[in-house]
């Protein structure tokens, strides 16, 4: 076994094709999951295996640069955006908000990796953009490091934690 690793082998497959902007997409447990995806299903029952806990899974193993939800999730969802948030905090993504419509229209057909949870909660839905080691990519001192990478290390190094504008 594989200690502190995320041990469903098809998610811990799936995750190792990632590459720097594909998308996996976290969904609650009635997310519309277009046929012909690429579906890892971890719900259980009602509430097991939470949303939360697949993106705490996700966040320790995988690099992500944007994090893509509904809008409402802030207003009308207040403790689990919080919860998102907590979530999130030193991971060096950026919230991004969306529409549910967009998420379903949009992203889920760009997904690379949709992952179900048993969340039951409104707006329970993330499109997760992949990146790369904002540490390990740019580390010669000869090679100038992209603005981009200098943000995400600060948001790492601070622990800045991401809200929605």
């Amino acid at each position: 076994m594989r200690a502190g690793r995320i041990l469903h082998p098809e998610l811990a497959r799936g995750l190792a094709t990632l590459g720097h902007t594909d998308v996996v997409l976290v969904t609650d447990a009635g997310f519309p999951i277009p046929a012909g995806a690429h579906r890892i299903d971890l719900a259980l029952t009602r509430g097991q295996l939470d949303v939360q806990s697949v993106l705490r899974a996700l966040l320790d193993s995988t690099y992500f640069e944007e994090a893509h939800f509904a809008t409402e999730l802030k207003t009308h969802h207040p403790r689990l955006y919080g919860e998102v948030q907590d979530i999130f905090t030193g991971s060096g993504a950026t919230f991004h908000g969306t529409t549910h419509e967009a998420l379903i229209e949009q992203w889920a057909p760009r997904a690379k990796v949709v992952v179900r949870s048993g969340s039951f909660e409104p707006w329970a839905n993330f499109a997760l953009v992949a990146s790369t080691a904002p540490f390990e990519w740019f580390d010669d001192d000869e090679v100038t490091i992209l603005p981009a990478y200098v943000e995400r290390r600060r948001l790492i190094s601070e622990a800045v934690r991401p809200d929605l504008g």
